[in-house]
């Protein structure tokens, strides 16, 4: 019988070496998997968000009655008419006054409570959950509630007023004032909200900053502003952007706060009419002129995306400035 001396076994793959055609798989999943996982949210949006966005583009180009049969297609119209409406500006005005009014004093109030409940109180889980009932009460019956408390003849507003000898205040038909009225129901509201979030960032300080400046003599309140402050303000830009979207877009605590024949103006004179409350007036009852009312919706738009952009530049700049340490920031 013959041998063959220089006969070799077949050699195996060495172990835990992948196929060739798994290999590629492999790289498949890699490449491709992600935009599988992220496709649910874009498709969702794409039906429910980007498709109503581009249909109501599509409707402020028209004359387009609810209650008729034909849409005449009419370009730019109804922007001309817009920009031309005394009303629009108006209601431009009352949604920026009522949002700077009650913006500035909520996220200042916000910050303030956040650092109160940052400290070592007793019971401090239910003063946090405390601060957030106002957040889930119903926004009617909290309008409900403020209507009576600035209400002319029997409210509880004007009775302490009285009490210190000042006038009565007409809080519904006096423009500024009912600026003021609304912007109190609004911090109400969100301000307790606001103070978590800043909460949250405030607990993920290092305490070694803290140590740090009460060694170097540093008091509680220049301990707040030299180290609490700078590195909050991502969190306050984004809480400003929040609030920034969400006072643009008021509509329910206005529309409850007047309560009379047509509340959808904000008042016989329209005194706190917002944008959306003009949006609403023009697009259903009792104009039913939906093209016109698309039209205000895609400039509130606009306006909104304006504010925010601006926000984001000055998110960038601050993340890109020096922190408290005098390192300038690695955000870019």
């Amino acid at each position: 019988m013959t041998v063959q001396l220089d006969a070799r076994p077949p050699v195996a793959p060495a172990a835990g070496t992948p196929r060739r055609s798994s290999g590629r798989l492999s790289r498949l999943d890699t490449r491709f998997s992600p935009y599988l996982y992220i496709a649910p949210f874009f498709l969702i949006f794409a039906i429910f968000g980007a498709y109503p966005l581009a249909y109501t583009f599509w409707v402020s180009l028209h004359d387009w009655d609810l209650l008729g049969a034909d849409h005449p297609f009419i370009g730019a119209e109804n922007y001309t008419r817009l920009l031309a409406d005394p009303d629009f500006w108006h209601a431009l005005v009352n949604t920026l006054g009522i949002f700077v009014i009650s913006t500035v004093p909520q996220l200042l109030a916000a910050l303030w409570l956040a650092n109160l409940l940052n400290r070592g109180l007793r019971a401090r889980t239910g003063w946090r959950m405390a601060v957030l009932v106002p957040n889930v009460t119903s926004t009617a019956a909290v309008a409900i509630v403020f209507g009576v408390l600035f209400g002319r003849e029997f409210g509880m507003v004007n009775w302490l007023l009285d009490l210190v000898g000042l006038d009565a205040i007409e809080w519904k038909s006096n423009r500024f004032a009912s600026w003021v009225a609304i912007s109190a129901m609004v911090d109400w509201r969100w301000t307790g909200y606001n103070a978590l979030i800043l909460l949250a960032a405030m607990q993920a300080i290092p305490r070694d900053l803290y140590e740090a400046a009460a060694i170097d003599g540093a008091s509680r309140v220049r301990q707040f502003w030299s180290v609490t402050v700078p590195l909050l303000k991502p969190t306050i830009i984004f809480c400003t952007i929040i609030a920034t979207i969400g006072g643009l877009q008021l509509f329910t605590e206005p529309r409850m706060f007047h309560s009379g024949t047509n509340p959808i103006r904000g008042g016989p004179l329209r005194e706190s009419q917002t944008l959306t409350m003009y949006m609403f007036e023009n697009a259903f009852a009792p104009h039913y002129n939906f093209g016109y009312g698309s039209a205000v919706a895609w400039l509130l738009f606009a306006l909104i995306a304006i504010v925010a952009l601006v926000n984001v530049l000055i998110l960038r700049r601050i993340g890109g400035r020096s922190g408290p340490d005098g390192r300038k920031g690695a955000a870019r």
